[in-house]
């Protein structure tokens, strides 16, 4: 446990390799919605560049995802092999396999707390393309979907690159695409000759070099609203930051809330998810993952696998009518 003071800052212990550019140029900025969400980039560069061209680029990459990934699009990638019969094998383009091979690391290294197969789950439980529900599935609803979820029922072929359709599973990348997304538009900027950079979409970010004032690219962390907890603000130079926390999505039933965040162990909402989990890492992909591995667990072992994971991760708890902040090593190294 970490007592906070009024405003803390975050400065990686290493710089991310970078080619020190003139301190000069401007400050771009573009934006759009994908993914079920919005985006936006900020990059340095000429004062004249072809920002059509730049925004056509990163459109190009965020459509490949939703094509490839999407959990709410019936002609996707993913949701063909949902709909594929038990038995069968599914080739998969480079970008899906990264996304799952990666996926299923965390899940294997958090012992399941991160797991991409839960797509059954999260559409009963109304956090799907079937909608949303007011009402708390049946026990036997949930045993059914349980019963067709599980990272370790998944088979995969390294050589031809393909995945076993086990029978029912149901991909979901909700808790990794989106990270994905974020280091694609990275990638794609500075492919473009634009390595200053700031991406976000949806508050998951990703940033890159600095501006053209010196400074790196600032970012505050998330916190729930209503907490007492002090502002966070972490330079983004070569570091990605990905947040996750029971405030986002959920209904209440009963006067109980049902957070959005789901676990096979009951296949059902966690009874007492932190309030937020942001995790720094250079890929916005598995910073994306575990934040949403650490959410699940108690936050003692969440605390405990960021440690051994060597992940900086920031913990927010609400304990006994107040908001408590918790810190692994790796990020409280970053405290200047």
């Amino acid at each position: 446990m970490n007592n906070v003071a009024e405003r803390e800052v975050l400065i990686p212990p290493a710089l991310a390799a970078f080619v020190p550019q003139p301190l000069a140029g401007t400050v771009h900025a573009l934006a759009g919605q994908s993914m079920g969400t919005t985006w936006s980039v900020r990059f340095c560069g000429p004062a004249r560049c072809d920002l059509a061209a730049v925004q056509a680029a990163l459109q190009a990459e965020l459509d490949l995802v939703v094509t490839q990934m999407s959990h709410w699009q019936p002609d996707s990638l993913l949701c063909q092999y949902n709909r594929s019969e038990s038995g069968s094998w599914r080739a998969l383009p480079a970008p899906f396999w990264q996304v799952l091979t990666a996926g299923l690391a965390v899940a294997n290294l958090s012992n399941g707390a991160f797991d991409p197969t839960l797509g059954a789950l999260v559409d009963l439980w109304g956090f799907g393309p079937p909608g949303p529900r007011l009402v708390p599935p049946t026990a036997d609803e949930i045993a059914m979907a349980r019963a067709s979820c599980g990272w370790q029922r998944l088979r995969l072929d390294a050589a031809t690159r393909s995945v076993l359709q086990p029978g029912g599973l149901a991909l979901d990348f909700s808790g990794i695409a989106k990270g994905y997304a974020v280091d694609r538009l990275a990638v794609c900027l500075a492919r473009l000759g634009y390595p200053s950079h700031l991406v976000d979409i949806g508050g998951e970010l990703r940033g890159c070099g600095i501006k053209p004032d010196g400074q790196p690219w600032w970012v505050a962390l998330e916190t729930p609203e209503g907490t007492a907890l002090p502002q966070t603000i972490a330079a983004l130079h070569g570091l990605s930051v990905a947040t996750s926390g029971d405030y986002r999505r959920g209904f209440v039933h009963d006067g109980l809330r049902y957070a959005h965040t789901l676990t096979l162990h009951t296949g059902k909402p966690l009874a007492q998810a932190p309030a937020a989990v942001s995790v720094l890492h250079p890929q916005c992909m598995l910073a994306d993952a575990w934040a949403t591995a650490l959410t699940v667990l108690p936050s003692r072992d969440a605390l405990a696998l960021a440690d051994r994971q060597q992940l900086a991760a920031q913990i927010i708890v609400r304990d006994a009518g107040r908001t408590v902040c918790h810190r692994s090593a790796a990020l409280s190294a970053m405290l200047p």
